[in-house]
């Protein structure tokens, strides 16, 4: 099934980067089951998401490091492996239209491979490495600091924010300790790079403050510094 030469077009706007060598983005969006089913393509995109994840883990990691001068070492590597693992990477891949572009063999096709986060996640794994390649590290870095750990952060937010804001929320009630708002106290940065500074208030009064790439993101932020101050939960940036 050849890829649509639209469905490209529209990967590389979301990306925010254009391949010198487009067929380098083809061989990373080129399941090993289209090569076994095809019989004419011989290069599939395991070797590009080997190289993909070394960028990603480097990128992320620089990114943990600048950015979050408090985060110790054991914080920082929960924090990167949160970002990174299976779930996160599917998420942003589909927020980027990834799927529609793999190059999958009829059986995977038939079962749903566009679906399945294992293929899904590997690919955009070598995309980056693709982009690396083509590009060098400085355009990878800046694809991955400016629209793949965005989208990260944003799909790691989806799986937590329940767990911050229900526990924040829950710990008020039982207490009947005052009425629990969020306001939103700045937002800066460009256009493409907005950060929101999110305060908790309880009754009124500041109890945690928070950042993010969103509202919602920066919303969790704060009701987990809030959880801290209150001693519900412990300062992994502590640890």
């Amino acid at each position: 099934m050849p890829v649509l030469e639209n469905t490209l077009s529209v990967l590389e706007e979301n990306l925010r980067y254009t391949f010198l060598n487009r067929s380098l983005l083809e061989t990373a969006l080129t399941h090993t089951s289209f090569v076994k089913g095809d019989g004419k393509h011989q290069t599939h995109n395991e070797r590009l998401e080997f190289l993909g994840d070394a960028v990603l883990e480097l990128c992320v990691s620089e990114h943990l490091y600048r950015d979050h001068p408090e985060m110790q070492e054991g914080a920082m590597t929960r924090h990167r492996a949160r970002l990174v693992c299976e779930k996160a990477l599917f998420s942003a891949a589909v927020v980027l239209g990834l799927p529609q572009s793999l190059r999958l063999g009829n059986g995977e096709e038939l079962t749903g491979g566009r679906e399945k986060p294992s293929i899904v996640s590997d690919a955009l794994e070598a995309v980056i490495g693709a982009i690396y390649l083509d590009g060098g590290l400085e355009n990878a870095r800046k694809v991955i600091i400016d629209v793949v750990i965005r989208l990260l952060e944003e799909a790691r937010v989806d799986e937590t924010d329940k767990d911050y804001k229900t526990r924040l929320q829950e710990y008020v009630q039982k207490g009947h300790i005052g009425k629990l708002e969020y306001e939103c106290r700045s937002v800066s940065g460009p256009e493409h790079q907005k950060r929101f500074t999110i305060c908790a208030l309880l009754s009124g009064e500041e109890i945690g403050v928070g950042e993010g790439a969103n509202k919602q993101s920066a919303g969790q932020e704060a009701a987990k510094d809030a959880l801290i101050k209150l001693g519900v939960l412990e300062d992994e940036s502590c640890v």
